[in-house]
């Protein structure tokens, strides 16, 4: 049985939500929210018996919203809404954004300002957790008027039309929804437009990403901190007066990490009166960069938590006066702009970790270990290789982040003028997560490498015990083998092994 969390449309945080993406949590409506949808419902129903011009309740859309529609053709508007809408291209999305993207729309939908029946709310999540999940083509919106093609793909499955993944199959929705003792949606006034107006597909790719994230950049102070051992580099610079003197968060809390992480190390001591002064930026500068990476990421996470649980609709339903009022919720650039952010704050630290491996592969730069790592050079190229991946795959991460939130082209007949390219950010965001998790495993194999190369000295007790992490997956380097396995070894290590390592860690 999975713990089920209580949608109210207020309270999801990000932690929540990735548990729900992973099928590891449920969700359902939470009794006061289900009150604030039916009198949301209410008042358009009442708006509908009295014959009102309500944009997208009893107009059409976009260009046609001077376009009255018959009362007896609204349920028709909102299915026909759905159907054109529904026009995305591309790969579809992976399962665990798809349900982010469901769980996102049926949180904005639980605030009670979409005027959406419970019952359709209810389907939403009735195929969530049947783990029905609509096929959404990732490309097709430019995020604003909502991320409409792929949000209208989702409702399309609701109202039995599409496809859908469902018990490992990929089948029509009404064959699921039935197989499933569900049946498809009859859409009523508004309902479509309530189903497809918002930002949730930008949101759930951004924060999927961020969580990621999040964990990386804990990761990268302890990989880091095996680099600076290995190289018989200095942990004076992370002296905490230093930090305290220009008191970014992010900074401090990256450096305590480098000291408590470096601390009580019989390597460290082994060379304390070496007479070097100071450590390469890619050493020294740790702290520096990780933390102003951990400070793009706290906000964020602040702003893509707020539009977790914010209203995105358009018009807006205020149950308590009885109105609808039209506006630009549905506008995505708030996590457009800190998806660019991220985008790049990826990319820069895997550039970093690059220049990491560099020093430990290069002997010119790493000082007494063997070339490439290896014992017998020249029979054997070691690590030459895998440092060669971590430059292309930094080269990719650089070219990706170029920011999608400063284009704009017009929409809708100029209606739309102003648009956020949200999705955009986010899927290149998501990808330099990606990059940046492979770099780091190439330096994490390196740093690995290089520590057996150092024995019998050893390193402080967490950074063994990463050290014995990654040898359960991926064994020395003592003759040239497949490589492309042991990267993925050590990806497997940072994304599933390290909980218990990261747990001390700010």
């Amino acid at each position: 049985m999975h713990e089920t969390i209580e949608l109210d449309g207020d309270s999801l945080s990000l932690e929540d939500l990735s548990a729900v993406s992973r099928g590891e949590k449920s969700a359902a409506l939470a009794p006061r929210a289900a009150a604030r949808v039916d009198a949301a419902r209410a008042v358009i129903d009442r708006a509908v018996a009295e014959n009102r011009i309500v944009y997208g309740v009893t107009t059409g859309f976009g260009k046609f919203a001077d376009v009255v529609i018959p009362k007896e053709k609204l349920g028709a508007l909102q299915l026909n809404l759905v159907r054109s809408h529904a026009a995305g291209m591309g790969a579809p999305l992976a399962r665990p954004a798809v349900r982010a993207v469901m769980l996102l729309r049926a949180n904005c939908l639980a605030k009670g300002f979409s005027g959406v029946r419970r019952q359709t709310l209810e389907l939403l999540l009735a195929c969530l957790a049947k783990e029905i999940h609509p096929v959404v083509p990732e490309q097709g919106s430019v995020g604003a008027s909502g991320d409409l093609a792929p949000l209208a793909h989702l409702a399309l499955a609701l109202v039995g039309e599409g496809e859908v993944d469902w018990n490992g199959r990929r089948l029509p929705s009404g064959e699921a929804l039935r197989a499933a003792g569900l049946s498809p949606a009859v859409l009523e006034a508004k309902e479509g437009l309530a189903l497809i107006n918002g930002t949730q597909l930008t949101t759930a790719l951004g924060a999927l990403g961020l969580y990621r994230f999040l964990r990386l950049l804990k990761a990268a102070d302890l990989v880091a901190a095996l680099t600076v051992d290995t190289l018989k580099g200095t942990d004076a610079a992370f002296d905490p007066r230093i930090h305290a003197a220009r008191p970014h968060p992010g900074q401090i809390e990256s450096a305590r990490n480098l000291r408590a992480l470096l601390a009580s190390s019989a390597l460290r001591e082994s060379h304390r009166d070496c007479g070097v002064v100071q450590d390469a930026y890619a050493l020294r500068c740790i702290p520096q960069v990780h933390g102003t990476s951990r400070d793009a990421a706290a906000h964020a996470r602040r702003v893509i938590e707020i539009e977790m649980n914010a209203a995105t609709d358009n018009p807006m339903v205020f149950a308590e006066t009885g109105t609808l009022v039209s506006g630009g919720n549905f506008h995505a650039a708030p996590v457009a702009l800190v998806c660019d952010f991220l985008t790049a704050a990826a990319a820069d630290m895997a550039s970093l970790s690059e220049r990491r491996t560099e020093r430990l592969v290069n002997p010119a730069l790493s000082g007494d270990l063997p070339a490439f790592l290896t014992l017998d050079g020249g029979l054997n190229s070691g690590l030459m290789m895998i440092h060669v991946t971590a430059a292309a795959l930094v080269s990719e991460a650089k070219s990706n982040s170029f920011p999608a939130s400063v284009d704009s082209i017009p929409t809708s007949a100029g209606k739309e003028d102003h648009v956020s390219m949200g999705p955009i950010a986010a899927r290149k965001f998501a990808k330099n997560v990606d990059l940046f998790e492979t770099v780091l495993a190439i330096e994490l194999l390196a740093a690995a490498q290089a520590l057996d190369l150092r024995r019998p000295l050893t390193t402080s007790a967490p950074l063994e015990e990463l050290h014995r992490l990654v040898r359960a997956r991926v064994p020395f380097w003592d003759s040239d083998r497949h490589a492309a396995p042991a990267i993925e070894g050590a990806r497997a290590v940072l994304s599933g092994d390290l909980d218990d390592v990261l747990a001390p860690l700010a």
